[in-house]
């Protein structure tokens, strides 16, 4: 698929039912995730900045729209982004971020309302002008690039659900076409934002207070289910404990779980078979 083709296929995905949008961290792990057969992958940029020895982050604009492109040129598949806060407080630099990652072969991305340089949510007029700007951009290309907006009260220490649900009504009006608040707690709490909202839900993982399957999920309405950071971090936990076992032990049960190179290779060029 050329891009307009990954875009229209993107968005097709939201309207056709629940789907799972894993979020891989670098080349190898995207195309191990296409070829088993997922249908949309989405960056990370927790994942992606531990991968080269930073904290989440830490990671700069062009270093996320590098990282994207590359994705983007060893997989077949859609992909979106994380793009952070758009890497700026000024609305003019959302639009500018998604004007860039189109130009990578993204047809997605996600901008926060959470500023890592002021600490806190933008206060909810900038926060909804932000995700006008952006979807001005988005909806100027030539191709239906998805913009997804978040609402990050319960990921930055302000569990308001009430406050949630209005950055997300606001969002919704000012383009946005995908809304996302990470972190809410209960199947309650995601029944609620459903039922107050007019645009297709992302959900992380579930509700954080005990993740629930998919089906569940989807017959509630959820649209869409990304996981962040959590295939990365189970990869390096697999790492760590193997590492403490040769230090602590010196022995090599660890192997016993790794799936050798062969099956890896098959995996990641199912789509040439």
């Amino acid at each position: 698929m050329n891009q307009h083709q990954k875009a229209g296929a993107f968005r097709a995905l939201h309207e056709e039912g629940c789907f799972i949008m894993p979020n891989p961290w670098d080349v190898g792990s995207a195309r191990i995730l296409q070829g088993l057969g997922f249908k949309a992958l989405a960056t990370t940029s927790a994942g992606f900045a531990n991968s080269i020895g930073l904290q989440d982050y830490e990671v700069t604009r062009d270093m996320v729209l590098s990282h994207a492109a590359a994705l983007c040129e060893a997989t077949d598949i859609p992909i979106s982004a994380d793009l952070e806060n758009g890497f700026g407080d000024a609305a003019e630099t959302c639009a500018e971020t998604i004007g860039l990652a189109a130009d990578t072969g993204l047809v997605g991305g996600s901008i926060e309302d959470f500023s890592t340089a002021l600490g806190q949510q933008y206060d909810l007029e900038k926060a909804r002008d932000r995700v006008a700007a952006a979807a001005e951009a988005a909806n100027a290309l030539p191709f239906p690039f998805t913009l997804t907006a978040r609402a990050e009260n319960f990921f930055t220490g302000f569990p308001d659900l009430a406050d949630t649900i209005a950055r997300l009504q606001a969002y919704q009006e000012a383009g946005a076409h995908i809304l996302f608040a990470p972190g809410l707690r209960s199947i309650d709490d995601i029944r609620t934002v459903l039922s107050s909202i007019d645009r297709p839900l992302n959900v992380l993982m579930g509700p954080r207070d005990g993740f629930v399957p998919v089906a569940d999920l989807a017959a509630l309405g959820v649209r869409r289910i990304s996981l962040g950071s959590s295939l990365s971090n189970a990869a390096h936990g697999a790492l760590i404990r193997a590492a403490q076992e040769l230090v602590e032990t010196g022995t090599f049960e660890f192997t016993r779980d790794g799936i050798g190179g062969d099956r890896v290779a098959a995996i990641m060029d199912a789509d040439k078979a």
